[in-house]
């Protein structure tokens, strides 16, 4: 099933990878200014869960790093390991720790060099209620998810809290289902379906974020195609030392300048949702948190992937013959990138 989250729809992803080369072009060339094109996809479109990429930009951290970068968003079919294996771009975002340990399955070539997210801010989401205080609480309830869910934490939630599948509901990212019945669970994103209960209905919704419940994944972890960690790694590692930077003037310094690429490239993001993004993520330590002090955002370890993979191997989703270090490498994070800047802006 994880094999076919990448490889199902080929000829759609393949393309999309068409259209974006021939929109965007190869990486590797230089400008007219010297600098190194290369482009970079998202996992969705432009929102303040991609700030610090946005940040880089706009305040010039990936020219400084002699690099012109692309950001190409995501969106309803775009299939980021594909545009990946296509070499349709150069980089990627992968939305949890799945996405890389699935490329490994399908032989795909690309691997994480940063987790951006230390936190996944994947949440279920309840009506206030007395029954429910903890996710061991809904045990037995039924719960709205996502398909792709079901492949991914779900299994997780089945191997520690003893849920079963007989409590998947479907979840249609459509909010409705929920606000009217106050007996509903559901998952979101920290950073949206919440505010938007509290915007359109006044709800205050409970709100239970798996990562403190003790998942262990990363979330938005950066990818770059096998071929190009080996051919230009001075490029992966320009590109992820100024995403950090970015990363860092995002969350302590002003971030109008990205959010002004981010309104540009989605017209549809507005002020109010991009401010509660960014309070999300500062409030529950989705960008810095446990090693990121010392070693800067973007951080990851052996010990970290290596739980997540045993965790789901015990779940069932991955066989235990899976050669996890395949699915990262530790080379261009870990080196305290941003913590000048951070001290500079904060004092700290």
């Amino acid at each position: 099933m994880n094999r076919n989250l990448i490889l199902g729809a080929v000829a759609a992803a393949v393309a999309v990878a068409v259209v974006i080369v021939l929109a965007v072009g190869p990486g590797g060339g230089r400008d007219a200014s010297g600098l190194t094109r290369v482009s970079f996809a998202t996992d969705w479109k432009a929102q303040a869960e991609h700030g610090g990429f946005y940040q880089a930009l706009a305040n010039g951290y990936y020219a400084e790093a002699g690099l012109d970068v692309k950001i190409v968003q995501g969106g309803p079919g775009i299939n980021v390991p594909q545009l990946l294996a296509a070499q349709a771009v150069d980089f990627g975002i992968g939305s949890n720790n799945f996405i890389p340990l699935n490329i490994v399955v399908a032989g795909a070539g690309a691997r994480a060099v940063m987790a951006t997210f230390q936190k996944d801010p994947q949440v279920f989401i309840t009506h206030p209620r007395e029954d429910v205080k903890s996710i061991a609480d809904m045990k037995g309830k039924p719960i709205m998810v996502s398909d792709a869910t079901v492949s991914a934490f779900w299994q997780w939630l089945k191997a520690k809290y003893g849920f079963e599948d007989s409590q998947i509901r479907k979840y249609t990212f459509n909010l409705a289902p929920f606000l009217t019945d106050p007996s509903a669970i559901q998952q979101g994103y920290l950073s949206s379906e919440p505010y938007m209960i509290r915007k359109e209905a006044g709800i205050e919704p409970q709100v239970f974020l798996l990562s403190d419940y003790g998942y262990p994944g990363y979330a938005a972890v950066i990818l770059a195609a096998d071929r190009t960690i080996a051919e230009r790694p001075e490029a992966v590692q320009a590109f992820v030392d100024a995403s950090i930077r970015g990363w860092v003037s995002y969350l302590h310094g002003d971030p109008a300048p990205a959010n002004a690429l981010i309104k540009r490239d989605n017209p549809e993001m507005t002020d109010d949702v991009i401010a509660n993004a960014i309070s999300m993520m500062k409030k529950y330590g989705i960008v810095e948190a446990g090693g990121t002090a010392t070693l800067g955002i973007g951080a990851m370890t052996e010990a970290r992937w290596k739980d997540f993979y045993l965790t789901m191997v015990t779940a069932g989703v991955y066989s235990a013959g899976l050669d996890v270090h395949s699915a990262y490498t530790l080379e261009f994070v870990n080196q305290g990138a941003g913590l000048d800047l951070k001290k500079q802006l904060t004092g700290e």
